[in-house]
């Protein structure tokens, strides 16, 4: 059956009839449908061409407004504002050349008007002339803090490695994505964190979200991802792996000074897809269900049957981990989330379903289903979402494929 047939037959409706779209597309080679207008990304590319083009077009319309007008009118001010413009976003060497067309532009003028002695002409070119060579002086520093800023991302970004590295594609037998976006711009961690491991008794992964902001946020993801990694190989099960993150941020909590020493805690869930067998076991400290897409389709949350606090907030009661196993079939994906994705709101102050915008939808690969949820997520929120976002997709291929790619 086709991408279209499966989604009429989950979505309940008949081949021929109107195909509603809530943004994702009907598969992996659709495409998103934009807001009425140009799309955002084609809106954003002219927008940049015309700023690029915006000083060559001050001086072609300075020009043509000292040639159509008599002498006592000045294009003073265009004429000034070419290479200012030009400044921040050329390089030094095309502000340079804007400044000196501007310059020859009204030299040219004047000696063609036989007006270049006289004193109103000759402070005109003065300051112009001068405005250029500021506009120099002003590029060389504005590249100077692109460099430091590309520094401090690439810092940003291998602190992101360290903390949070790339999970390999294929992890015995399942395919994997995952995908990290920070609210705050040019931020490439926060206090969202994802971790899968493989370990002989099962792939594990966590998908959670640090209470707070910041470096403390960040101190605390590593905290949580290095106790994951070392508990993911050594305990038997899962339940034990959540009790051994549990003690580890206990621990953190005493070294901390303030509110966070009383009031830190981390929202998480945990899963196990234990080896050749066709299920996934749950444990949820508190965190959004995960979603299981099925092969035709269909989708449905994975709540806890059983309310559980998040890591970290032990001391306030007792509740043993009771990890919940669910059928995970061929063909299926798990996608675990963090709330930036169920709270981004549009403009009409509308919270994001990701079970609404995905029902019916069919992704050949986790990548490709990551790719759509991040850029649908996007555009429902305009672009500016209040929190940091975590997403990972876990899709077990069909059984045929399964030996093969345990074997890869």
């Amino acid at each position: 059956m086709d991408d279209e047939g499966v989604a009429a037959r989950a979505g309940g409706r008949l081949p021929g009839d109107p195909v509603p779209d809530p943004g994702l597309g009907s598969g992996d080679e659709a495409r998103p449908v934009s807001p009425p207008g140009a799309p955002p990304r084609r809106r954003t590319r002219y927008g940049r061409a015309l700023l690029y083009a915006l000083p060559a077009l001050l001086i072609v319309v300075a020009v043509l407004y000292d040639i159509f007008t008599p002498r006592y009118f000045t294009a003073g001010p265009l004429y000034t504002a070419a290479p200012l413009i030009a400044a921040p976003i050329y390089s030094r060497r095309g502000t340079a050349l804007t400044g000196v067309a501007v310059v020859a532009a009204v030299i040219g003028l004047q000696l063609g008007k036989g007006v270049i002695h006289y004193v109103d002409s000759l402070t005109e070119l003065i300051t112009i002339a001068t405005v250029a060579v500021l506009a120099v002086l002003v590029n060389g520093l504005v590249r100077r803090s692109d460099e430091r800023l590309v520094s401090v991302r690439e810092i940003a970004e291998a602190a992101q490695r360290a903390v949070l590295p790339q999970p390999a594609e294929r992890i015995a037998g399942f395919e994997v994505a995952v995908c990290y976006e920070a609210a705050q711009a040019d931020a490439f961690i926060g206090g969202d964190l994802y971790a899968v491991q493989d370990s002989a008794r099962g792939v594990r992964l966590i998908v959670g979200d640090v209470r707070g902001k910041g470096m403390g946020a960040v101190a605390a993801v590593a905290v949580v991802i290095g106790a994951f990694r070392e508990a993911a190989e050594q305990e038997a099960t899962l339940e034990a792996v959540a009790q051994r993150l549990e003690r580890a941020l206990a621990r953190e909590g005493t070294r901390r000074d303030g509110l966070d020493a009383f009031e830190g805690f981390t929202t998480a869930v945990l899963a196990e897809l234990p080896h050749g067998d066709g299920t996934v076991r749950i444990v949820n400290r508190g965190h959004p269900p995960p979603l299981l897409l099925y092969a035709d389709g269909t989708l449905g949350p994975l709540p806890a049957r059983e309310s559980a606090l998040p890591l970290g907030m032990g001391e306030l009661g007792v509740w043993p981990d009771r990890a919940e196993e669910i059928a995970f079939p061929g063909g299926a994906t798990l996608l675990l989330y963090t709330d930036g994705l169920t709270e981004a709101r549009d403009a009409k102050g509308e919270f994001y379903d990701p079970q609404e915008r995905l029902a019916g939808r069919v992704f050949r690969h986790p990548a490709k289903l990551l790719d759509a949820l991040a850029e649908d997520v996007r555009r429902h929120s305009g672009g500016g979402m209040a929190d940091d976002m975590a997403l990972l997709a876990v899709r077990r291929p069909p059984h045929g494929n399964h030996d093969q790619c345990h074997e890869s």
